[in-house]
């Protein structure tokens, strides 16, 4: 069973950095796409980035491309999403999100993604 924990979330200023954190757990995550999502009250949770495990590449949105950087750390079977230069319209509870999938494919949707954690909530106050 698939266990994903996030952390790392909490209250920044604008302009401001963190970097959040996923542990994952219960399998072996190499043929995995990893996913960070965010959903703000009222809205669809939406996309942010994603990546294959055993993979350098990586997807994001365009909201945060150039702002935001997932990577992994193989030993701690951990994803991270470092975010800089944070803007209030990045507030919301992200979530990260694993799915085995066996291409080279990164989901993108939330109906992709078949894992979740808990979440961890990002304030960005101006």
């Amino acid at each position: 069973q698939v266990q994903l924990a996030e952390s790392g979330g909490g209250l920044v200023q604008v302009g401001g950095s963190l970097r959040l954190s996923c542990v994952a757990s219960g399998r072996t995550f190499s043929n995995y796409a990893m996913g960070w999502f965010r959903q703000t009250p009222g809205k669809e949770r939406e996309f942010v980035a994603a990546m294959r495990w055993s993979a350098g590449s990586a997807a994001y949105a365009d909201s945060v491309k150039g702002r935001f950087t997932i990577s992994r750390d193989d030993a701690k079977n951990t994803v991270y999403l470092q975010m800089n230069s944070l803007k209030s319209e990045d507030t919301g509870v992200y979530y990260c999100a694993a799915v085995l999938f066996g291409t080279e494919y990164i989901p993108r949707t939330q109906a992709e993604y078949d894992n979740w954690g808990q979440g961890t909530q990002v304030t960005v106050s101006p």
